[in-house]
């Protein structure tokens, strides 16, 4: 198989290219017909969707990490400086108000 890469080599744009390809593999063997599609077609195609759903998780994963991660720095920055974060959720108040105000005028 040509995928044998390690899921952090690939970007998410390269796994949308390849989930494409392996749609439209399966898309041509469903057009075909039954007695043409040999088992051993239906098997590879089976295996690469079984990596490409590995690759997919691990990618949904290491999203999920990077979240949790941002956002417990996030409260971490608050509690630290309370004041500050205050001024500045105020301060973004009133630009989204005075440009929500302009443009409704």
């Amino acid at each position: 198989m040509k995928n044998n890469k390690s899921t952090a080599t690939h970007t998410p744009k390269e796994l949308l290219t390849e989930l494409q390809a392996l749609v439209g593999e399966a898309e041509k063997m469903i057009s075909e017909s039954v007695g043409e599609t040999t088992d051993e077609a239906v098997g590879a195609l089976r295996a690469r969707y079984e990596i490409m759903q590995e690759r997919m998780s691990d990618l949904y994963d290491g999203a999920k990490k990077k979240v949790v991660a941002g956002a417990k720095y996030t409260d971490a920055t608050i509690r630290e400086n309370p004041y500050q974060a205050i001024a500045v959720a105020a301060g973004l108040g009133l630009l989204v108000g005075v440009l929500l105000g302009r443009r409704s005028k």
